[in-house]
């Protein structure tokens, strides 16, 4: 299987890293949730590439292998749409399906804006168009709190990295089963592991920067004007992101088809990737790749 690394700029001037999977002709790149660097696709990468899809993954600045941003006032959804455009021209992708986990689905609506004409299909997994700070557990309370909180990092950066740093991922992973944000049962450990040592590493005032800017991000007047194929996937239990936000844009979204799986919560691609990755695998099948022609890879010109 052919593999590439590589690493571009962003749009300030921090370097982004990406690998390309595989070497077919149509592509599918993969956006994370904040805080994410990859966990969430371990079973539908391997799916994807199965099927003989080439497939892109990226971290966000600040984020995993890439570097921290040089900005923090361009952590915002619109910029991080950006990079994932200089990604793509650097891995010279022409025309792909954007596929995204939770804010990812906020950087994919983006991304479309930008660039309607290199979007073949897209496919929003347990997120939103927007506002998440203020639907989060069905209230408005993290937005609220968001500039205490922010305020709090800034004054005690190094108690707060200490704190999230000093925490082990078993423990983390232990309340959130309790809380029920993670499924107890199809939540393993081994899956949600790298999820937490990732936190644990990552700046406490680039995640709250980016949340506070992903608090204030819609894509809500977009979702009438999108005319490609589009998969909604959504939780019946995801606290992140109410599934009736998952509804509301698929009933938007002209013939979006929307698969919401009850008993699941905002993890579900790594929950259920038995029912997840057929139903997404059979939807680029019948919806996106049958096109023929118009999913023809086009080199993008590059300046």
């Amino acid at each position: 299987m052919n593999e590439l690394e590589g690493r571009c700029d962003a749009v300030d001037g921090a370097k982004l890293w990406f690998r390309v999977w595989g070497s077919g002709p149509h592509t599918v790149v993969l956006c994370d949730g904040i805080l994410c660097e990859g966990f969430v696709w371990k079973y539908l990468r391997p799916a994807l590439l199965a099927r003989g899809l080439r497939v892109v993954h990226w971290n966000y600045r600040g984020h995993g292998e890439s570097d921290p941003p040089r900005d923090r006032d361009t952590m915002t959804i619109t910029h991080m749409a950006q990079d994932l455009w200089r990604v793509l021209d650097a891995a010279q992708v022409g025309r792909v399906v954007i596929a995204g986990h939770s804010m990812g689905v906020q950087v994919c609506l983006e991304a479309y804006r930008m660039a309607p004409e290199r979007v073949v299909g897209l496919a929003l997994l347990c997120g939103s168009y927007g506002r998440v700070t203020q639907t989060f557990h069905g209230t408005d309370a993290l937005a609220k709190a968001l500039p205490s909180l922010r305020s709090f990092a800034a004054k005690f950066p190094v108690l707060v990295r200490g704190m999230i740093s000093n925490t082990p991922p078993s423990l983390a992973l232990r309340v959130a089963w309790a809380l029920g944000e993670v499924d107890p049962v199809r939540g393993r450990e081994e899956d949600m592991r790298p999820y937490f040592e990732h936190l644990a590493r990552i700046d406490p005032q680039v995640y709250l920067t980016l949340l506070e800017h992903a608090g204030r991000h819609s894509a809500e007047d977009l979702l009438h004007h999108i005319d490609c194929p589009t998969f909604v996937l959504a939780a019946g239990r995801d606290s992140f992101t109410p599934p009736r936000l998952a509804r509301q844009m698929a009933r938007s979204i002209k013939d979006a088809v929307l698969l919401e799986v009850a008993d699941a919560t905002h993890t579900l691609p790594i929950e259920q990737p038995e029912l997840v990755n057929p139903a997404l695998l059979g939807f680029l099948d019948e919806r996106v790749f049958s096109a023929g022609e118009a999913l023809a890879e086009i080199a993008p010109q590059l300046a």
